[in-house]
C-alpha cells in the first residue's frame, strides 16, 4: 500500500489534534475529582490519573492494542500486533482508511487511559495506591480490552451485529460507570462520611469545563476525518451538555430552591456522557432532548437513589457515567438516521427495530460482563494485597499515608 496516495493530512491532523484532546482529558478528570474530595486526599486523587495516564498507556503498546484491535475472534484480538510489531505508517482501512494506523493507534490510547481513570471516582480516600494499580491493571487487561475489540475491533461481536457507538456508551460510559458501582460495593462506605467532602469547587468547575473542551476530540474525533460526520458530532456534544447543564440546575431550583453551579457542572457532564454513542448519529435537535433527559435521570441517580440505598459511589462514576451512559445507548438506537451518517443505521423511530435490540443487548452484556469480571478483580486483589487502608491511614488522609505528601500547609 502506497501511504503517501492514500493518507489526508487534514484527517490527519484533525484525528491528532483530537488525541491531544483526549490526554487533557485525564489531568482535567483530576482537577475535576480533586476538587470533590477532602483536603487530605487530593494529591492521591491526582497520583491515581497520572499513573493511569503514565501505565496504559506502556500496555497499549505493549499488548493493549494488539488485544483490542487486531484480527482475532469475536471476543478479542490477537498478539501479532503486540510491541505494534507491524503497525506502521500506512492506512489501515478498518480503522481509518485516510490517517496512518500509528494516529488510530495513539488516539484510542487515550480512551483506554481514561476509562479505568473514571473508576477512581467510586474508590477515593480508601483504596491503597498499591492495590489499585494492581486492580487498574487488571481490570485494563480483563474488561476494557474485550469490550473494546467487541464493539469496535474488526471481527468483534458487536461490531459484526452492527452496533452503533460512536464514542464508547459501552466502552467507556457504561463499562467504567458499572465498574465503579461493583467496586464501591466492595469496598464499602467511608469512615465517618456525615458530611459532604468537596473542598474545592472552583477545582471541580475548572476540571470539568476542561473536559467539556477535551470531550470534543473524544467525540468528533471518532469521525477519524475531518468531515460533515465530525462537524455533526461536534455540533451535538455541545448542545447535549448545553441542555444537560440546565436541566440539572432547573430540577435542582425546583427541589432545593437554588441552583449550584457543583449542581450544573455536573449536568454538563451527564450530557457529554449520553451523547458520546449517539453524536455521529443524531440530528441536534435530538441531541438537546437526549441532554436534557440525561441531566434529569443522573440528577435523579445521584440525588435520589444513592441517598435511598446508601452505597457510597463516591463522585458518581456510576450515578453519571453508567447511568447516562446506558440512556445514551438507548438513546441511539431511538433516534439514529441514516440522513447525519450513511454509514450508520436507522434507528426505532425510523422503523428499525432490529438496531434498537443490538443497542440494548450490547448494553446489557456490557453491565453483565463487567459486573462479574469486575467483582473478581476486587475479590482477587483484596485476597492477595488487600484494597482498604488501615481505618487509622484512611482517617490520616492518603496523601500523607500513601504518598508522603500534602497539599496545603493547613488541613481541616
Amino acid at each position: 500500500m502506497n501511504s503517501a496516495s492514500t493518507i489526508n493530512s487534514g484527517d490527519t491532523a484533525w484525528v491528532l489534534l483530537s488525541a491531544g484532546l483526549v490526554m487533557l482529558m485525564t489531568p482535567a478528570l483530576a482537577f475535576f475529582y480533586g476538587g470533590m474530595v477532602s483536603r487530605k486526599n487530593i494529591l492521591a486523587i491526582l497520583m491515581k490519573c497520572f499513573a493511569c495516564l503514565s501505565i496504559i498507556l506502556l500496555l497499549w503498546v505493549i499488548y493493549g492494542y494488539s488485544l483490542a484491535f487486531a484480527p482475532g475472534n469475536s471476543f478479542i484480538g490477537g498478539l501479532q500486533w503486540a510491541g505494534l510489531k507491524g503497525v506502521g505508517f500506512a492506512p489501515y482501512p478498518d480503522y481509518g482508511p485516510t490517517i496512518p494506523h500509528t494516529a488510530f493507534v495513539i488516539f484510542q490510547a487515550m480512551f483506554a487511559v481514561i476509562t479505568p481513570a473514571v473508576i477512581i471516582g467510586s474508590l477515593v480516600e480508601r483504596i491503597k495506591f498499591s492495590a489499585f494499580l494492581f486492580f487498574m491493571v487488571l481490570w485494563f487487561s480483563f474488561v476494557y480490552l474485550p469490550i473494546c475489540h467487541m464493539v469496535w475491533g474488526a471481527g468483534g461481536w458487536f461490531r459484526n451485529m452492527g452496533l452503533l457507538d460512536f464514542a464508547g456508551g459501552t466502552v467507556v460510559e457504561i463499562n467504567c460507570g458499572v465498574a465503579g458501582l461493583i467496586s464501591a460495593l466492595f469496598l464499602g462506605r467511608r469512615l465517618g462520611l456525615v458530611r459532604p467532602t468537596l473542598h474545592n469547587i472552583p477545582f471541580v468547575v475548572l476540571g470539568g469545563g476542561l473536559l467539556w473542551f477535551g470531550w470534543l476530540g473524544f467525540n468528533a474525533g471518532s469521525a477519524l476525518a475531518a468531515n460533515g460526520v465530525a462537524a455533526n458530532a461536534f455540533l451535538t456534544t455541545n448542545v447535549s451538555a448545553a441542555a444537560a447543564a440546565l436541566s440539572w440546575a432547573a430540577i435542582e431550583w425546583l427541589t432545593t430552591g437554588k441552583p449550584t453551579i457543583f449542581g450544573t457542572i455536573s449536568g454538563v457532564i451527564a450530557g457529554l456522557v449520553a451523547i458520546t454513542p449517539a453524536c455521529g448519529f443524531v440530528e441536534p435537535l435530538t441531541a438537546i432532548f437526549i441532554g436534557l433527559v440525561a441531566g434529569a435521570i443522573s440528577f435523579y441517580a445521584v440525588g435520589i437513589v444513592k441517598q435511598k440505598f446508601g452505597y457510597d459511589d463516591s463522585l458518581d462514576a456510576f450515578g453519571v457515567h453508567g447511568v447516562g451512559g446506558f440512556w445514551g445507548m438507548i438513546a441511539t438506537g431511538l433516534f439514529a438516521t441514516t440522513a447525519v451518517n450513511p454509514a450508520g443505521a436507522n434507528g426505532l423511530l425510523l422503523g428499525n427495530a432490529a438496531q434498537f435490540k443490538v443497542q440494548i443487548l450490547a448494553a446489557c452484556v456490557t453491565v453483565v460482563y463487567c459486573a462479574a469480571v469486575t467483582s473478581l478483580i476486587c475479590f482477587v486483589v483484596d485476597y492477595l494485597i488487600g484494597m482498604r487502608v488501615r481505618p487509622e491511614d484512611e482517617i490520616m488522609g492518603l496523601d500523607l499515608t500513601q504518598h508522603h505528601e500534602r497539599a496545603y500547609t493547613i488541613l481541616d
